[in-house]
């Protein structure tokens, strides 16, 4: 499966800007783009917020082909299928999404009564509400053990070490090296060879965990000496720490050592799931999850929601359609923080004109 998927990739806005929304969601997980719907039935506009690449969460990242059995309606779906049906179903809403960042901080602009995010990329976010939907937390990459490796990350875009793909543009005309043998690793082997000067490809034994037709191209390609496939270990990175990599540093089996020339190195070795920032925004926290009311999925901050597994009250069930049942709930009390001098009217999607033209019914 190819992370260029259309089923579950959106467009990211560009990093590093200031936005003004209604309300920002931090987590774009199926209960995160749930949430875009119930928010937009009432005239809420959202961004959403994700340290993935792609939108659909662990659905999407962890396990795209696993069946889905307790999805209402869906007999059995895909975490790939059921993001896509989610970004069908949002689309009327036009959310903007910030992908392959992480929410850093949060604080309150008293004189704007507006809440402010930022990114660890520098995009600041300004809303009247802010939604956490991040799952158990936010999904950390698996570091390989190379000393001093933090001296190369994110020297520059398309230069040095770095763990997701933010724009592919970046690698062009790079000598880039891919480390890992899963899916990731293997989409972007396929989707950065045509552009790259050379990618190369390391892993650890010729056996690889991908999806068998993207094996079968990367041998391709490397039958055609378009790139190069490499059994052995990263060991160590040459360069000068902090401003340029000049070369990974591979070991192989036999012990036989050398060096690759690289511009930019990926290694794809999974991730972990950390609450991460989450624990540092002053919230009330229960055992690493954040208490909230089942009234109104608030947190104990007026005007921050937490939901799906990242919230906690007596009787919680980690599954989706919790979730999707607390959006719902959470989207009626941000529209009081949102539209302060309208009146809430409950409305059936059936039975609403309004509505139904906002879904683009006819």
């Amino acid at each position: 499966m190819s992370d260029a998927n259309p089923l579950h990739h959106v467009e990211a806005l560009e990093a590093g800007q200031t936005w003004t929304t209604d309300v920002v969601v931090i987590g774009a997980g199926p209960v995160g783009l749930f949430s875009v719907f119930e928010l937009g039935l009432l005239d809420i506009k959202c961004h959403l917020v994700d340290i993935l690449d792609k939108v659909g969460g662990q659905c999407a990242e962890l396990y795209p082909e696993k069946p889905i059995y307790d999805i209402p309606a869906w007999p059995i779906i895909s975490g790939q299928d059921l993001t896509y049906r989610l970004l069908e179903q949002i689309a009327p809403f036009g959310a903007k999404y910030h992908l392959g960042e992480m929410a850093v901080g949060i604080r309150k602009l008293e004189d704007e009564g507006l809440w402010e995010l930022t990114t660890d990329q520098k995009t600041v976010i300004r809303a009247k509400a802010i939604v956490i939907a991040a799952g158990g937390g936010s999904f950390q990459p698996k570091k390989p053990p190379i000393p001093g490796i933090e001296g190369f990350e994110n020297i520059a875009p398309g230069k040095g070490v770095h763990y997701a793909v933010r724009q592919m543009k970046a690698f062009e005309g790079k000598k880039v090296v891919i480390s890992g043998g899963g899916d990731s690793a293997l989409d972007w082997t396929l989707n950065l060879q045509p552009i790259a000067e050379r990618v190369t490809l390391i892993h650890r034994r010729d056996d690889f965990r991908a999806a068998p037709h993207s094996v079968a191209k990367m041998r391709e390609l490397v039958a055609a000496g378009e790139m190069d496939l490499i059994i052995a270990q990263a060991t160590a990175l040459k360069g000068e720490t902090g401003h340029e990599l000049e070369a990974v540093h591979i070991e192989d089996a036999d012990g036989k050592e050398s060096l690759i020339p690289a511009d930019a190195f990926l290694p794809f070795f999974g991730l972990t799931m950390k609450l991460g920032p989450v624990a540092e925004f002053g919230l009330n926290l229960h055992e690493n999850l954040i208490p909230v009311d089942t009234e109104k999925f608030e947190t104990s901050t007026p005007g921050i929601f937490a939901i799906g597994d990242i919230n906690y009250y007596p009787g919680k069930l980690k599954l989706i359609l919790s979730g999707f049942h607390e959006a719902a709930l959470m989207a009626q009390q941000a529209f009081r923080y949102v539209h302060p001098d309208r009146k809430l009217r409950f409305q059936y999607t059936t039975s609403s004109s309004d509505l139904q033209k906002k879904l683009g019914v006819k």
